[in-house]
This record gives C-alpha cells, sequence and structure tokens, in this order.
C-alpha cells in the first residue's frame, strides 16, 4: 500500500490556495482576452480590457487578483489503496489551507458561526468534497470560492413535466435576475438529477470543467451550448455594463434520479474563475 504524509498535503494545499489567488488558468485567462477580442460593446469591452490586465497584474506580482479571496472549497478524490500517515486527511487539508491564507496575506472570510458571528482568523474550516475512488492517488482541486457569485446560486425542485424548457427557463431567469450581481462573465455550472444536496454539489463541480470542453453525452454539449447563447442573448455584458459576453461558458453535470422528482441547479464562478488542480 502506497503511503503518503499529511504535512507533504498541507504543504501542497498551503501552495495551492496562494496560486488559485494569484492566477488564473490558462483556460480562464485565454476565454477572457477572446472574448475582450469579439465583445462589441464599448463599456464592455474596456471592462473585458480591465479584467485581463488585472489578472496580468496578479500573477507577475503575486497578489490576489480580487479582495474576496473566498472561502476554500476543496473536491478531493482518495485512492483507496492511499495510506495517510502522520496525522489525518482533514486536519491536513485545514492546516493547508490556514497556512495558505494567512502566508499569503490573503483575506479571511470565515465567520465560525453562520448568525453569532465570529471570524475563525484563518479562513478554516474548508468545505471538503470527499470521494473514495481505486487506485494509490490522492487528486485534489482548490477552489476559493467568493461570496458574489455564491450568492447567485439557486436551486429549484421542479416537476419532472418542466423538462428541457423548465430547465432553460430556470437558467435564463436567475442569470438576468443576477445581473452584474455576479461579477460577469460568469461560468455557470448547472446540475441536473440526483437529490436536493447531490444536485447543489453537481452545480459547483461543473465549475471544475475546462473552459470549452464538453459533455460526454451529445445530448448535454447542445444543451450546454444553447443555453451559452440564451445567457449571453441577455446582453448584460461584462460586469453588467452590457454586451454580447455574459458567460464564458456553460457546463452541465447529471445525475440519476427520483421518478417523482427533479431537481436543478446552478452556481456560478465570476471572472476570477479560480481553481488549481495538484494530484499526489
Amino acid at each position: 500500500m502506497k503511503e503518503l504524509e499529511a504535512a507533504k498535503i498541507t504543504e501542497v494545499v498551503a501552495l495551492l490556495c496562494k496560486e488559485a489567488n494569484f492566477e488564473l488558468e490558462d483556460d480562464v485567462q485565454d476565454a477572457l482576452e477572446k472574448a475582450f477580442e469579439k465583445e462589441e460593446s464599448p463599456a464592455g469591452k474596456e471592462v473585458l480590457r480591465q479584467i485581463v490586465e488585472n489578472s496580468r497584474i496578479a500573477r507577475s506580482e503575486q497578489i490576489p487578483m480580487c479582495q474576496d479571496t473566498g472561502l476554500a472549497v476543496i473536491f478531493a478524490e482518495l485512492g483507496q489503496d492511499l495510506h495517510i500517515t502522520g496525522g489525518d486527511f482533514e486536519t491536513a487539508i485545514n492546516e493547508g489551507v490556514k497556512n495558505g491564507y494567512t502566508d499569503g496575506y490573503l483575506r479571511k472570510s470565515s465567520l465560525a458561526d453562520p448568525i453569532r458571528g465570529g471570524n475563525t482568523g484563518d479562513n478554516t474550516p474548508a468545505v471538503i468534497h470527499l470521494t473514495l475512488v481505486p487506485g494509490d492517488r490522492l487528486k485534489l482541486w482548490i477552489v476559493p470560492k467568493g461570496g458574489g457569485s455564491e450568492n447567485m446560486s439557486r436551486i429549484a425542485m421542479m416537476k419532472p413535466a418542466d423538462g428541457v424548457e423548465g430547465i432553460k427557463k430556470f437558467v435564463v431567469d436567475n442569470i438576468r435576475a443576477a445581473s452584474g450581481n455576479p461579477c460577469p462573465p460568469v461560468i455557470v455550472g448547472i446540475g441536473i438529477g440526483g437529490t436536493f444536496e447531490r444536485c447543489a454539489q453537481l452545480a459547483k463541480k461543473a465549475l471544475l470543467r475546462e473552459i470549452g470542453s464538453k459533455h460526454s453525452d451529445p445530448f448535454y454539449a447542445d444543451l450546454e451550448e444553447e443555453l451559452l447563447g440564451l445567457v449571453n442573448d441577455l446582453g448584460v455584458g461584462p460586469m453588467g455594463f452590457g454586451g454580447i459576453t455574459t458567460a464564458l461558458a456553460v457546463h452541465i453535470e447529471v445525475a440519476p434520479r427520483h421518478i417523482a422528482s427533479f431537481p436543478v441547479s446552478m452556481n456560478l464562478n465570476c471572472h476570477a474563475a479560480r481553481h488549481k488542480y495538484i494530484e499526489l
């Protein structure tokens, strides 16, 4: 059985928390630059120019691209033949978040109590989504999730008869209502099926996909493309100033559902679509 030191997990999580806030992934950077070239609205084009320049400054100077450095969300796939030594998995993750946000001078946004408040002081605990998989590797996705885009998340327990047209209406109506609040251009994650909580998790996981990638099922790939067109036809535009670039991508993830339920959820990433990945 392969072994992995908990201290190594802590080390890489700390590093990736900083990198995620300083450096956009290439697919996001490329999508923003292409959007700038295509944008027809003068105001929208200027916004995109500033967004692209801001991301370049953040990368070169190793400073946060946004003052909201997010709540730390972790997606993890843990191989069942991997043994973690020298500590436990959850503590190792949270120590990494604590070190990364402290050493990187990143804003701490985690409140200990949701009603009474009280900042935890180190941005822990992280939100951890752990899946046990075959093999002896650990895969980690570090996702700092800002409040502006997260607040525009929506879930609906729709009627099965609502079908595809109901999904389209749900997405378009909620993007229209969100307007500039989630700091567009956004990436739209859509979860369809499962249960109430599974559906929401699918929508967030959908945000991890590379921009430009298509769903493996042609039916859902076509629906992604159609929804992207409908969203961009709204004219919300970059930061809500109008234009043809409201979203950079729409990604759908699905799961089997109960015959009597039809959960549909939407989770958004702002233009600072921050995430980093590593395999150990």
